[in-house]
């Protein structure tokens, strides 16, 4: 039996995009920020190139429209383009119309940066939430084949407890797509994540290790990773927010690169599309 593929995937963002710093940078002033996101991506491109691992890349719009040649080099070096929306706005802090605007806006800047059809999509912190279920029916309504925006733990910002954990089909309006959670392990009744991002920073390494190990090998079914380029990159300017978000953003970010590259080695990765292919062909991680 083959070894179950996880999903690496790749949030393009650039640190003065996140949602912890949205009351301290407004929109507006981000071009006055220096920009980092080129080269703290070609920094995981080449990471991933020596680990020989294809990954999904969800860019940001207003990185795409800026940063073409960026969308281009993801692409060519056979990495999957998808959206992580426009603005980076919460989805819930929208409506069912300003979501698709953003969502179209998004799809259409990477689109004509690459030549490819963007057939994915995550929300800016994992953002459809119960209170934002709506937008699955305008992601379904625009074609898209797959999405990652809902994570099944308690946070403040977000997620839905007791959503699905594992890959699985959605249908909204006669239309179905597949939903890839954040992944989680079952302890003391309770989703805990294991899928990337700050925890995979904030967290000790073996937390990450044995979380996939169990998903793989006790459940046996796909881990959906994800990090950001800023989590590369240790030598970011520090930005003035509160003392929480400060520790959640720059906690570790000198141990990321190293972390990542012993979990390419450790566990078999691939592009989110490759992941959906084997559970198709696989019954061990079959799903539904």
């Amino acid at each position: 039996m083959a070894a179950i593929i996880n999903a690496m995937t790749v949030d393009v963002e650039d640190y003065f995009h996140v949602s912890a710093f949205a009351d301290v940078v407004s929109p507006s002033d981000w071009p006055s920020y220096e920009s980092r996101v080129s080269a703290n991506t070609d920094r995981i491109l080449a990471i991933l190139d020596k680990a020989g691992v294809q990954a999904t890349f969800f860019v940001l719009g207003w990185v795409a429209e800026r940063f073409p040649e960026l969308v281009r080099r993801i692409h060519l070096a056979g990495h999957e383009l998808a959206s992580h929306s426009y603005d980076h706005g919460l989805v819930y802090s929208k409506t069912p119309e300003t979501f698709r605007a953003d969502l179209c806006r998004a799809r259409a800047a990477i689109e004509d940066a690459a030549g490819v059809t963007v057939r994915g999509y995550r929300a800016p912190s994992y953002s459809i939430t119960s209170q934002s279920l709506w937008a699955l029916d305008v992601l379904a309504s625009e074609g898209y084949t797959y999405d990652s925006s809902i994570y099944p733990i308690r946070h403040d910002r977000y997620g839905i407890p007791s959503w699905e954990r594992h890959i699985h089909r959605v249908e909204r309006g006669g239309r179905a797509f597949w939903e890839l959670p954040g992944s989680t392990v079952r302890h003391f009744g309770m989703n805990l994540p294991i899928g990337g991002g700050g925890y995979f920073r904030l967290l000790p390494y073996w937390w990450t290790r044995r979380g996939i190990q169990t998903v793989n090998q006790v459940e046996g079914k796909a881990a959906i990773f994800y990090l950001h380029p800023w989590e590369v990159d240790p030598e970011q300017p520090r930005l003035n927010a509160g003392a929480l978000s400060r520790f959640r953003h720059y906690y570790n970010l000198g141990e990321t690169e190293s972390r990542l590259r012993r979990l390419l080695k450790e566990f078999r990765f691939g592009t989110v599309t490759q992941v959906l292919d084997h559970a198709r062909a696989n019954t061990f991680t079959s799903i539904g």
